[in-house]
């Protein structure tokens, strides 16, 4: 049986409503630096959110709930890792603009790229940066909820995810809801017959409630705790002669003819 996670909701009142088919969600703090004294939030934690985890549909384990930072970048000072990244399980960013998203494709170190779906995506993805992403183990991430809020942005979400979709071949997407009220939570069986508007085949919108998330948690845990290798080379000892011609003159012993 396949473990589904929803990994962007944004606030949910009725915690019964987790209850859905989902074993693991994150809960998404979203910061846009370029709003003035915007400050990088605390994470609550998970036990302050709930008295008693909501028990996952069909199982006998408690729901995983996980802390979720979505830098939205406009300027590449926006984006700038700290200290305070470190206290959230998955990061994301949300570039605006196209080189931006070539960033966050090559270079950025993160676990999940924000497509648009409030507004038509203001430039085309390509194949060079996505496929960058994609070796470096980063995805791509659509959200459902503006689509079932809005025609007019249901018509950019479905463009904005065909555009993603063509060109990655369906490899490294994750469906989430970034719901704010629990009407706009669906199923995940749900959500995968979604991806098929998206362009997806069935295989790749079941992985992208399923697998795809697995590998974006592990993703952050990796990140979380990666750490730096320090490559050595073993120097030959000199010899004699050679240490004599390598020591500096000053260093010399000063012989004294008697």
């Amino acid at each position: 049986m396949s473990v589904f996670m929803d990994l962007n909701i944004l606030a949910i009142t009725d915690k019964k409503k987790l209850q859905i088919g989902y074993s693991t969600v994150a809960i998404n703090y979203v910061v846009e630096p370029q709003q003035k004294k915007q400050q990088i939030p605390k994470p609550e934690s998970v036990t302050e959110l709930f008295e008693k985890f909501p028990i996952v549909q069909g199982k006998s384990r408690p729901i995983k709930v996980l802390n979720r930072l979505t830098v939205v970048a406009t300027d590449a000072s926006h984006f700038r890792p700290s200290n305070e990244y470190k206290s959230f399980d998955i990061l994301a960013v949300y570039p605006k603009t196209e080189k931006l998203f070539h960033a966050a494709c090559m270079t950025y170190d993160v676990d999940i790229i924000c497509i648009a779906v409030t507004e038509k995506q203001p430039f085309h993805c390509k194949r060079s940066p996505v496929n960058g992403a994609i070796e470096r183990g980063v995805s791509f991430e659509i959200s459902y909820t503006a689509a079932i809020r809005d025609s007019t942005m249901k018509k950019y979400t479905i463009a904005n995810a065909i555009n993603l979709t063509e060109v990655c071949k369906g490899k490294n997407v994750i469906l989430t809801s970034g719901a704010e009220v629990p009407i706009e939570l669906r199923g995940p069986y749900d959500i995968a017959n979604l991806g098929l508007v998206f362009g997806l085949s069935e295989g790749d919108a079941k992985a992208a409630v399923s697998t795809n998330c697995r590998a974006v948690v592990l993703h952050g845990e990796t990140r979380a705790t990666a750490l730096g290798i320090i490559h050595t080379m073993k120097r030959m000892q000199p010899t004699g002669q050679e240490q004599e011609e390598e020591s500096p003159a000053a260093k010399k012993a000063k012989v004294v003819k008697v």
